[in-house]
C-alpha cells in the first residue's frame, strides 16, 4: 500500500515538474520576444539609415560613440 502512494506521488510529482518546465520555457520565449521588440523599437526611433546602423553599433561597441544617455537636450546639464 505505502509504496503505491509514493509511486503515485512520484508520478504527480514529475507531471508537475515537466509542466513548470514547459511554463519557464514559454516564459524566457515571451520575455526574449519582448525584450526584441523594445530593442527594435528603440533602433527605429534613433532615425539612423538602416545603411549606417550597423557602422553605428560597431563603433558604439569599441568606445568610438557615445551610447545614448536617453536624456532630451533640455534635459543634458550644460558643458
Amino acid at each position: 500500500m505505502k509504496i503505491e502512494r509514493i509511486d503515485s506521488e512520484i508520478t504527480k510529482t514529475k507531471a508537475k515538474i515537466t509542466e513548470y518546465q514547459n511554463r519557464l520555457r514559454d516564459l524566457e520565449r515571451q520575455k526574449t520576444e519582448t525584450e526584441n521588440t523594445e530593442i527594435v523599437a528603440l533602433v527605429r526611433g534613433m532615425d539612423i539609415p538602416r545603411t549606417e546602423l550597423a557602422a553605428f553599433l560597431a563603433a558604439m561597441r569599441q568606445g568610438s560613440v557615445s551610447p545614448p544617455t536617453g536624456r532630451t537636450e533640455d534635459e543634458r546639464e550644460p558643458d
